[in-house]
């Protein structure tokens, strides 16, 4: 029999909570690598980002789990043409979305009833849905874990970064405008407190590339990221040019990682790669 705490009047409420740890516990133990996509500033192409990691996570043959948390925006349903689709639900468990033979997917757009419901929650009702996205959907044994978090360093990323734990490593995105260089400054600092290691700093819509000659242009200053990785002695993992092709992928639910003449693509597919050597092989 349980003993009762201090904290709680029956000892049955201690041994659920203790239950409930050690289901978490299990579901994690079955994560070899875990990747949170995080940014200080919305509208860099987080979102993009972690969606074609994931697929060509996958498409190296890695099992690979996607798990948006962005409870009031969520991007992963059109990005992945899954619009509309519900997952099956089981006796106390939720089954992923499916994509491919490698890709399992969850995002709080599946459950909505409507594309344009707004979900109106505070702080621990975000907690609870990211806890049972974790404990109740069945993702089995993976790879990677690959969670799209919403801008900031606010409810959604601290409820990760505590559930997943120090293990969990930090992919950071930015834009190479200075407006957006200073907040990524505040992921870092958010980083360093939760003490979780930073994978990397992408620095996103860098450069143009033309979409007749396929050479790329600097309409706007570039570098910001690479400045800021050089500053605080993180890794720079590369540069994605400002390509059209992944607006035209990203809204017909395609990605622009599986198209062969996008250089955009090229590029991301270098900077997956220095990922996955990193995660797996200890590269500094």
């Amino acid at each position: 029999m349980t003993e009762r705490c201090e904290s709680c009047s029956k000892s049955s409420v201690c041994q659920h909570k203790e239950d409930k740890e050690k289901k978490m516990e299990k579901v994690l133990s079955l994560i070899k690598h875990k990747i949170v996509v995080l940014s200080g500033k919305g509208g860099v192409g987080k979102s993009s980002i972690s969606a074609n990691l994931a697929v060509w996570l996958a498409e190296l043959g890695k099992k690979v789990g996607l798990l948006d948390v962005d409870v009031h925006g969520p991007s992963i349903p059109r990005l992945l043409n899954l619009l509309g689709v519900r997952p099956e639900s089981g006796e106390k468990c939720l089954h992923p979305i499916t994509w491919g033979e490698n890709l399992k997917i969850m995002s709080i757009g599946f459950l909505l009833p409507r594309g344009d419901e707004a979900v109106i929650w505070r702080g621990p009702a975000k907690m609870g849905l990211i806890r049972q996205f974790l404990e109740d959907v069945v993702w089995g044994e993976l790879d990677y874990l690959v969670v799209d978090c919403p801008p900031g360093t606010g409810d959604e990323a601290i409820s990760v970064m505590q559930l997943l734990g120090k293990e969990a490593h930090a992919l950071i995105i930015t834009t190479p405008q200075q407006l957006s260089v200073d907040d990524v400054r505040r992921s870092i600092r958010f980083c360093e407190k939760t003490q979780n290691p930073i994978l990397g700093i992408i620095e996103n819509m860098s450069g143009f590339v033309c979409p007749y000659c396929k050479k790329e242009v600097e309409i706007f200053p570039t570098g910001g990221g690479e400045e800021l990785a050089k500053e605080r002695n993180v890794r720079f993992l590369g540069r994605i040019p400002l390509d059209p092709t992944i607006s035209k992928t990203s809204d017909r639910g395609d990605l622009f990682v599986l198209e062969e003449d996008s250089p955009a693509s090229k590029i991301f597919k270098e900077i997956v790669n220095k990922v996955v050597d990193i995660m797996e092989n200890k590269v500094n």
